[in-house]
């Protein structure tokens, strides 16, 4: 049922944005959501963000309910395929525009959600939205990652990524050709001092250091092999791009956008396309292969010319 509000005095004349924090307790940028999706009515007409409330007046306000950010939706995730099912983990090959785990901001799809639509057992270790998460790979990236299933793996394999004892390789194709063609980036990276949402090459940044090897060169770009000795958010792409090697398609951090059209790429191409540890349980090497999805080995074909 619609909540019924009338404007009170102090609020004669305020926008409708402003005016309907103020009566829900809400953020204004939430009130401006539910405005613009047409939940607001004043006297029995739709309500604008921007329109000023008049005193006295009927406010029939039927907002959606508010979906709790961290709660795990269960729903199969289009694409999401399991590379290993061993009885302590899942290694999945996680697509590209899938989050890890739910978070604040987030409202798409999710590894664990898919995994839970799929009759997955994950560890009920760690926070309840990222049971089970060990590590996290973007949204934006896709490829090879690991869920524990047991208490004990989750406990083994988080003290193993801790400790830097799993070999995290990705492939990635950057625009120019690097040099050397064999090397190591160590650079600390840290929040972007001028964008929230980017991270940067900072001097009081956190240890980062890639290890790199160009294994095909095309002229624009390159294929390169990627061994992360740290994990930071965005590394690969903050690394490159400080290097004036930007990742194709990785708008966000400098590429050319010409390249990235050529290439039929919508995202950057970054792949996590091997990821090896020792078994939790076992001690035994587990080394598993994620193969490159359909749009990122489209243009690579199409730098060979194919």
């Amino acid at each position: 049922m619609p909540e019924r509000h009338t404007v009170p005095e102090e609020l004669a004349g305020a926008r409708a944005d402003a005016g309907l924090a103020a009566l829900l307790g809400l953020s204004r940028s939430a009130a401006a959501q539910i405005l613009s999706s047409g939940h607001v009515l004043m006297d029995g007409r739709p309500l604008g963000k921007s329109d000023r409330l008049s005193v006295g007046a009927e406010l029939d306000i039927d907002a959606p309910e508010q979906r709790d950010p961290l709660e795990v939706v269960v729903e199969h995730v289009d694409g999401l395929e399991i590379l290993l099912d061993d009885e302590d983990f899942v290694v999945v090959d996680k697509p590209v525009g899938v989050a890890a785990h739910p978070s604040p901001g987030w409202v798409g799809p999710t590894v664990v959600g898919g995994l839970a639509a799929d009759g997955f057992r994950i560890s009920t270790s760690g926070a309840p939205e990222r049971a089970g998460i060990v590590h996290r790979l973007d949204v934006g990236t896709s490829g090879a990652m690991v869920v524990a299933k047991t208490e004990h793996a989750y406990t083994v394999l988080k003290r193993a990524f801790k400790e830097r004892t799993v070999e995290k390789v990705y492939h990635a194709v950057v625009q120019g050709l690097p040099d050397p063609l064999e090397g190591t980036i160590d650079a600390p990276i840290g929040r972007h001092p001028g964008y929230d949402w980017r991270f940067a090459v900072v001097e009081d940044g956190r240890d980062s250091v890639t290890h790199y090897e160009v294994l095909e060169a095309f002229g624009r770009a390159s294929l390169v092999e990627v061994h992360l000795e740290t994990g930071r958010t965005h590394q690969i792409r903050v690394h490159f791009s400080a290097l004036h090697h930007p990742c194709a398609g990785d708008l966000t951090y400098g590429a050319d956008p010409r390249l990235a059209a050529d290439l039929g790429l919508t995202r950057q191409w970054l792949h996590a396309h091997r990821l090896g540890f020792a078994h939790p349980r076992t001690g035994e090497w587990v080394e598993v292969t994620s193969p490159y999805p359909a749009d990122l080995q489209f243009a690579i074909d199409a730098l060979r010319g194919n």
